[in-house]
């Protein structure tokens, strides 16, 4: 049998206006997807904002629970879930995200994306990922199959009806302690 580990899949809300033009549409608590390898989120992936005052300008970033993004929303809710997986499965994972590290410059945020998800037809460039996309071509380049569907079709409410994954914390993210 393979060794358990886990990965950590924290889904956020900073109330920011873009999260709000988010939520009309989905209806969903949580707009915002990350993935972690620990439970502290010491290392946290997304798509998202590069520089918390601007939200327009966005790619692949490394994000940071105490600074950064969530530090100037400090109000920001959230949930994390737990994905039990195989070590062999993290290896993989964390080689995929180290090509993402080592192109880090070269990714756009797929605002598109965001948008055509609403037409239920993905809209998907090379170097271009919203944050549920970038979470779910993570795990399905690491051969984890949670859905029936394209990474660029997956929205961060799909984190949280999966059945695979186990809610560990649910609150503001300034009080979360591993």
């Amino acid at each position: 049998m393979a060794a358990e580990r886990s990965v950590f899949i924290l889904l956020t809300n900073t109330g920011t206006l873009f999260t709000k033009m988010i939520q009309t549409y989905t209806k969903a608590p949580y707009n915002h997807a990350s993935i972690s390898f620990d439970r502290e989120l010491s290392e946290l992936y997304s798509f998202g904002r590069k520089h918390p005052s601007n939200p327009l300008n966005g790619g692949f970033v490394k994000e940071d629970i105490k600074t950064g993004t969530y530090s100037k929303y400090p109000n920001t809710t959230c949930v994390i879930y737990e994905l039990q997986v195989t070590e062999r499965e993290v290896e993989k994972m964390q080689r995929v995200l180290q090509l993402f590290i080592r192109k880090h410059q070269k990714y756009l945020y797929n605002i598109l994306g965001v948008i055509s998800i609403t037409l239920k037809e993905p809209v998907e460039f090379s170097n271009s990922y919203f944050c549920s996309q970038f979470v779910a071509e993570i795990l399905q380049r690491s051969g984890i199959k949670i859905w029936n569907k394209l990474p660029a079709l997956v929205t961060p409410d799909d984190f949280r009806q999966s059945e695979r994954l186990q809610l560990i914390y649910e609150g503001k993210l300034s009080e979360y302690e591993a």
